[in-house]
């Protein structure tokens, strides 16, 4: 098996809480709404997201990622921290 480095690609990125943190996730929706529309994991407040994959849960804490082809989806905190480092914004 050969090995292989990720490219140095510059995302954008914000860190989802709750509802309304990001207008790609949604709240009562997907396959775990709750009868009065939530959405909960282990009694906390989630979010759905569509993927190009199809729809995933998005837990409090977890990352949204804006793909290089405008695309979005969730990161787990754990690997995003490994994953990536803050850029400074270029003054171009």
């Amino acid at each position: 098996m050969g090995r292989y480095r990720k490219l140095p690609v510059e995302i954008e990125a914000v860190q989802w809480f709750k509802p309304g943190d990001h207008p790609k996730v949604k709240s009562g929706a997907g396959p775990a709404t709750w009868p009065d529309g939530s959405i909960k994991v282990a009694g906390a407040d989630c979010g759905f997201i569509e993927t190009l994959e199809g729809g995933h849960i998005v837990t409090p804490g977890d990352w949204i990622i804006q793909g290089v082809n405008g695309e979005f989806y969730p990161c787990k905190p754990d690997i995003f921290a490994k994953t990536y480092e803050p850029v400074e914004p270029s003054h171009v």
